[in-house]
């Protein structure tokens, strides 16, 4: 089953990103006879050069893939910053699960653990429903029974897919009782239909200390989306590095692959970002490849690059500047695509 060959369309991005998505595709180069890759340019260097942050036939091009791989994208701060490319994108696709697997490595990471937020991407404050009246800016909460139960039951299919064993949901449904108590009450409701998944309830406050202080406790968080996007950070903090975590966008029809990092424009250029996340990211696309269209050798393929990544790390020590090494960008991605080429052969 599967394809001979996929179509993927890479976005190499702003800053660290052209950098990190060709540490990437290198990562990927044992299995390049199975991809055509499409390079589409976006991203605040694309507008400064064009006055356009993505070529018009954008969405079109990324309809068209069987799976898109990106780097970050910049987006200036302030009201009179274009609007960003990532929300876009996640609204005019519906890419409405965002999944952030982060991992502690031995003797890499403060603390070792193994743990997944799947984050709401489409609604809550995310909306861009902003205002100002007077001296008073006000901005939207937009909670949906649509937006949390799809988000709810991804994240105990992936659960169950995954041998996951329990599902916590985070909230702050104590003070917002309305949006957040909606999708708490959701998540209880959808819980009974997943008896071999243990479903846990953590206040968003509570959360982040408990992710602190015992992040090997918890498992697969399910969140909205603001606090999925800080809580994912924070996870990265506990690994060691934003530089470790990628992250997959799911909707319908279509899935983005990114690292969970920003741009970087400070260390861009210099060769020592660390690839770890985009190399995640293209393993978690290998993973969405296997699924969609039941390629058993790409399944097997993802968890091969897997062990590449985590013997790299933690037999090699071949680590960047960010987790206390000295190696490059293109050091580390040259040497998971030999542990992979090696993991493919014990096949």
């Amino acid at each position: 089953m599967g394809k001979d060959r996929y179509h993927i369309v890479v976005i190499p991005g702003d800053g660290i990103g052209p950098e990190v998505v060709e540490a990437a595709l290198h990562a990927l180069s044992p299995l390049a006879e199975r991809f055509d890759y499409e390079y589409v340019r976006a991203g605040l260097a694309y507008y400064n050069e064009t006055g356009k942050p993505y070529p018009e036939d954008f969405l079109d091009r990324l309809r068209s893939a069987d799976a898109v791989l990106k780097g970050p994208l910049a987006t200036p701060v302030g009201p009179h910053g274009y609007r960003s490319i990532n929300v876009y994108m996640r609204q005019e696709l519906d890419l409405y699960a965002n999944l952030r697997p982060c991992r502690g490595y031995p003797r890499v990471s403060p603390k070792v653990f193994d743990m997944v937020i799947v984050r709401e991407n489409t609604e809550d404050l995310y909306v861009g429903i902003e205002g100002v009246f007077r001296d008073h800016a006000y901005a939207m909460k937009i909670v949906t029974r649509q937006g949390s139960e799809r988000i709810i039951r991804f994240a105990f299919e992936y659960a169950v897919k995954t041998m996951r064993r329990k599902v916590t949901v985070v909230h702050k449904a104590n003070i917002l009782k309305l949006s957040d108590g909606m999708f708490l009450g959701i998540f209880r409701e959808l819980s009974k239909n997943y008896s071999g998944i243990e479903a846990d309830e953590l206040i968003v406050d509570a959360a982040a200390y408990n992710i602190v202080r015992s992040p090997e406790k918890l498992d697969v968080i399910v969140t909205l989306n603001m606090y999925g996007d800080i809580l994912s950070d924070l996870v990265a903090g506990l690994a060691g590095s934003l530089g470790l975590c990628g992250s997959g966008q799911y909707g319908a029809n279509i899935a983005v692959f990114e690292p969970v990092h920003g741009t970087g424009f400070d260390i861009a250029g210099k060769g020592i970002a660390n690839p770890i996340a985009a190399i995640h990211a293209a393993r978690l696309m290998l993973e969405y490849l296997a699924t969609t269209f039941n390629d058993k050798e790409l399944n097997t393929a993802a968890k091969a690059l897997d062990k590449a990544i985590y013997k790299t790390l933690t037999e090699d020590h071949i680590l960047t500047r960010d987790l206390g090494g000295h190696y490059t960008t293109m050091d580390v991605a040259r040497n998971i695509a030999r542990r992979f080429t090696a993991e493919l052969k014990r096949i």
